[in-house]
């Protein structure tokens, strides 16, 4: 494998599947089943998943719901509902997981605690990330590359529903041309919104690869961990 540690950030949009709203059962069984292939394969796996399919801290504050950090506080239970979803389902494909959140909860998961992460990880254990960094104004995709350089990953890979970056978005404009690789200061310069800028930053300072790949593709992972090119990196 080209990779030993990865730290995979899935976005809760993700799991929406063909739903407007929610967890969709067949995402996490196809989800569960590319991760086990690649910890099947000796690779250790971290996740951090987002909560946009139940709540979005930006949005609520928009909305005159709550102020921006109780809207945060609410997203991070979201990521926590998400957390529990896929943990209920890695288990089921037979992987062993811990559940690790950046606010206590004592019932339901274990709190962060950096060397306990790592010796999960370790163990064979797929270690998962929920409540973001545990601080308002920030990101889940801040905190996939907070705990990416905390745990001393190799890699932070995206998991997306397009195949890699491009110069636009290929939803919207047939012509628009992706990136096998492109550095970090490309992506400032350009303003491509592959991460926050926080997250790009971390990355950048702590020399972590990004990489940006479908991850509803069949074997995509396992392609991507062994060494072969899948989506577009993102390195100095």
């Amino acid at each position: 494998m080209k990779f030993k540690r990865v730290l995979l950030k899935l976005s809760g949009e993700a799991l929406l599947g063909t739903q407007s709203y929610g967890i969709d059962a067949k995402v996490l069984e196809a989800y569960a089943k590319e991760v086990k292939s690649v910890v099947d394969a000796g690779v250790e796996v971290a996740v951090v998943i987002g909560g946009g399919n139940i709540f979005r801290g930006v949005q609520g504050a928009q909305g005159g719901v709550v102020d921006r950090a109780t809207g945060d506080y609410m997203g991070m239970l979201a990521t926590m509902i998400n957390a529990m979803a896929l943990q209920g389902s890695f288990e089921k494909a037979g992987l062993t997981t811990r559940l690790l959140s950046a606010i206590k909860m004592e019932q339901i998961s274990e709190p962060f605690i950096r060397r306990r992460a790592m010796r999960h990880l370790e163990k064979g254990r797929v270690v998962i990330f929920g409540a973001g960094t545990g601080n308002p104004y920030f990101t889940t995709d801040t905190a996939a590359s907070l705990r990416a350089v905390e745990i001393e990953a190799d890699v932070v890979i995206k998991g997306t529903r397009v195949d890699g970056i491009y110069d636009s978005d290929p939803e919207k404009n047939p012509t628009a041309v992706k990136y096998d690789e492109i550095s970090f200061k490309k992506v400032y310069d350009l303003g491509l919104e592959v991460m926050d800028l926080t997250a790009i930053t971390l990355c950048q300072e702590n020399n972590k690869p990004i990489v940006v790949f479908d991850m509803n593709t069949p074997g995509n992972l396992m392609r991507l961990v062994s060494g072969e090119k899948v989506g577009t990196l993102v390195i100095d």
